[in-house]
């Protein structure tokens, strides 16, 4: 294990450099997200869930175990990140990605919350996780992230961190959110689960700004590691849009009348915006990369 004993100590050598992505997101983070899942009342959502055919029971089911699983595997996936950022000395980031655990923590008693007060416990989920959710959740993401814990380097942290902040986070788990709105919040129903999604969709646009940012940082550096962070893209792409396609093909007519495509274009819209972020810093200075991610922050009020 990496013993850093370090001579000198940021905050009492430099200071704190607050003006950075990393610490404009802690200041957010500290305002926007603490709430407590505990103070949500699910007695409405729980009679509302009764007024639910039992196709779109099982389609709110199906999503939710998604998103439970996909938390607890962050969770349990996420430390070796925070222990790279922090063993390269980047006290700033380090700072914002404590918050990191704590969310995806809090996100996974959320959800669990819901399974037992709203759906009353169904028990074991996991036929819900169909083949291209499991590439991606059971073995690309502990795969990248359990990678940092032997190899650090800044290819590493660029498989980590598009397989966890652009795919699972802003793929998958946007799209997600867009499916809560467009079933529960168009029809009028559970309006603790939306005001919880509401919350956790702030938590995460914070985690992706994170991403963008620390992508943008090391491609800027080494042009180089575009080629591994469009591999990378290239190769999740595909399994995150069948993740979308494989739920779908469950149902005949599918609940809510909602259409594959227009999800499917959803999660695609917000890749290529992502994408395009990312292609923004080859050959970037550090300075461009703040100002960039510094004007991202301020449009997300989360």
């Amino acid at each position: 294990m990496l013993n850093r004993l370090p001579r000198t100590f940021a905050t009492t050598s430099r200071g704190l450099q607050r003006d950075t992505p990393p610490m404009k997101l802690f200041e957010k983070a500290k305002r926007y997200g603490i709430w407590n899942p505990s103070d949500l009342d699910f007695t409405q959502d729980a009679a509302d869930w009764k007024t639910l055919s039992p196709d779109e029971q099982d389609a709110i089911l199906r999503l939710t175990s998604v998103f439970q699983s996909g938390e607890e595997a962050v969770t349990l996936d996420l430390l070796p990140l925070i222990m790279t950022i922090a063993n390269e000395g980047r006290i700033e980031e380090e700072m914002y990605l404590t918050t990191f655990l704590w969310e995806e923590a809090k996100h996974t008693d959320f959800f669990n919350r819901w399974l037992i007060e709203v759906a009353g416990n169904p028990g074991d989920l996991s036929h819900y996780h169909l083949d291209s959710y499991r590439a991606i959740v059971y073995e690309a993401l502990p795969t990248a992230l359990y990678r940092l814990r032997v190899d650090a380097s800044p290819s590493a942290q660029v498989q980590a961190s598009i397989t966890y902040n652009m795919i699972v986070e802003g793929v998958l788990a946007e799209t997600g959110y867009h499916i809560y709105y467009q079933t529960l919040r168009a029809r009028g129903v559970m309006p603790a689960t939306t005001k919880g999604i509401d919350l956790l969709k702030q938590d995460e646009s914070r985690h992706i700004a994170y991403g963008i940012y620390l992508l943008s940082r090391l491609i800027a550096a080494d042009d180089l590691l575009w080629e591994v962070a469009e591999s990378t893209l290239n190769t999740l792409l595909v399994p995150a849009v069948n993740v979308i396609q494989e739920a779908f093909a469950c149902y005949n007519p599918m609940p809510f009348d909602l259409k594959v495509d227009d999800f499917a274009n959803y999660a695609l819209m917000q890749y290529q915006k992502r994408y395009a972020r990312l292609m923004a810093a080859r050959g970037a200075s550090l300075a461009t990369v703040h100002a960039i991610a510094h004007e991202s922050i301020d449009q997300n009020d989360a």
